[in-house]
């Protein structure tokens, strides 16, 4: 599947849902159950090898990790790879050659500066949009506006902050940027005017009391993710059966 191929997965009438996954065995067992792509989630495949997120996994890890599920899988494959694990152009260019040639057709690119509580000026994180998309791979912009050390525990569904990522949309699209992924936004009627304003497919991580996929799809979401939800979900049913097991 080309990247084109992948793009075109990405659309309101019938969103891409994703459910994150952080292995070749999960992506294995997400395949069989009818995905039409897969996805990683950073947190999942940092924690499923001992690493904790924001780029504390090393990326030749990473690398192995991909490669595996990559060898696993028939389908196409995008990789959570946060702030793209460099700060200048010249390291994320190669990162994300790596990672193409690994087998991963797209990425999740982060607009924050790693281990801050600063988003990047939309000038330079264009310009790193721009340098993974010419390396060949589908660029889902995430904006960190809505989640994360940025909120604090702040409300993240305020107009304001909508105002803000339409605004870096529409610089992202221009950058090269194949969606835009706003993890952390969750009232239907901001979600709605983001899609309506935005000219790109709109990635939105389902939360707890969400709608259904086919009514966030009414909204105008492109793609459905799960972030580090099944990780955790997984985790927790390994951790109570084990402690039934050992306790019996």
């Amino acid at each position: 599947m080309t990247r084109d191929d992948f793009a075109a997965h990405h659309r309101a009438a019938e969103p891409l849902v994703l459910f994150n996954i952080w292995d070749a065995g999960s992506a294995r067992a997400v395949a069989e159950a009818g995905a039409k792509a897969i996805a990683t989630g950073s947190l999942s495949l940092a924690g499923a090898q001992g690493f904790d997120d924001g780029e504390q996994m090393p990326f030749d890890a990473l690398l192995t990790t991909v490669r595996q599920i990559a060898g696993a899988i028939d389908l196409p494959l995008t990789v959570d790879i946060e702030t793209g694990y460099a700060s200048d152009l010249e390291g994320l260019v190669q990162n994300a050659v790596q990672l193409r040639d690994a087998g991963a057709i797209g990425c999740n690119l982060e607009d924050r500066v790693i281990g801050t509580e600063e988003l990047r000026e939309v000038s330079e994180q264009c310009d790193r949009i721009r340098a993974v998309s010419d390396a060949g791979l589908f660029v889902n912009a995430r904006t960190d506006l809505f989640l994360g050390p940025l909120m604090a525990g702040q409300d993240p569904n305020r107009e304001e902050l909508v105002e803000e990522a339409i605004e870096r949309a529409a610089h992202y699209k221009d950058a090269g940027a194949g969606g835009l992924f706003v993890p952390g936004l969750s009232d239907p009627d901001l979600i709605r005017s983001l899609c309506d304003a935005v000219d790109l497919p709109v990635n939105i991580m389902r939360l707890d009391g969400m709608a259904s996929n086919a009514a966030l799809g009414a909204l105008g979401v492109a793609r459905i993710s799960h972030g580090p939800g099944p990780w955790r979900a997984a985790m927790q049913m390994l951790t109570d059966e084990a402690r039934t097991h050992l306790e019996a």
